[in-house]
């Protein structure tokens, strides 16, 4: 696992604590990135499975988590979180398209999705899981509207695609963690170039703009998207049911 998909407790890594509290913020630690890897693998892995693979006693897990679906909420809720700190991070780029598409790049190197798709439906969310979903969902729809109104974002897409985009990146998965994330950039990068208003320059970032390429051919206007834009179908995995 990368450093950058580990998980982060929600407290914050804070100073190094003394004794039984340092103790404990390491085992929370340890069960969390254990928690990760195995519901990933298989989220109906029992939580033994968990405090196995992370090295403590069942009763240092159920200390912090009472049950299975406290332990799910939470790996998800952290992945919430982080969705919305690194959308609030892109919000303070100056570059609208720079700050769209280096915000998806950390999310899919973050790995955030995958447990969203792995564990939507296997525990019920809180209401304060619902509310920074709404959050999160906010941040999206600036940063997409802030690219489209800099005409680098093309006009039919919706903050909803952004998340299937993302769920789409979180679906390829081989034995090979260093090889998943080097094909997971690939493909994003290839989505990236169908959400650019028009394609980007070959080697760069902006988009190549109307008229002649340095091949000689002229790029035309994208043809409109089919069918109607995703409208909040994501959002059932954090109303409360």
């Amino acid at each position: 696992m990368t450093e950058q998909a580990r998980a982060v407790p929600a407290d914050g890594p804070g100073e190094a604590l003394p004794g039984r509290q340092g103790q404990a913020r390491r085992n929370d630690a340890l069960i969390l990135e254990a928690a990760r890897e195995v519901f990933l693998n298989d989220p109906k892995a029992p939580v033994a499975a968990v405090a196995e693979h992370a090295g403590v006693g069942i009763s240092a897990l159920y200390r912090r988590y009472p049950s299975k679906e406290d332990l799910l909420r939470r790996l998800c809720h952290d992945g919430l979180r982080r969705f919305i700190a690194e959308a609030e991070a892109a919000g303070t780029d100056p570059d609208p398209w720079s700050a769209l598409t280096g915000f998806l790049e950390r999310i899919v190197e973050a790995d955030v999705h995958s447990l969203t798709v792995h564990l939507a439906g296997t525990f019920t969310p809180t209401p304060q899981m619902h509310d920074d979903a709404q959050r999160a969902g906010a941040l999206a729809t600036g940063l997409a509207e802030r690219a489209q109104a800099a005409g680098r974002l093309r006009p039919d897409v919706v903050a909803d695609d952004l998340g299937l985009v993302l769920e789409g990146c979180a679906a390829i998965r081989v034995p090979d963690p260093a090889r998943t994330s080097q094909l997971r950039r690939r493909y994003l990068h290839l989505l990236l170039d169908g959400l650019a208003a028009v394609p980007t320059a070959p080697g760069g970032t902006a988009p190549a703009g109307p008229g002649p390429s340095p091949l000689g051919e002229v790029s035309a206007p994208r043809p409109p998207l089919p069918g109607p834009p995703p409208h909040g179908e994501l959002n059932w995995r954090w109303r409360q049911r």
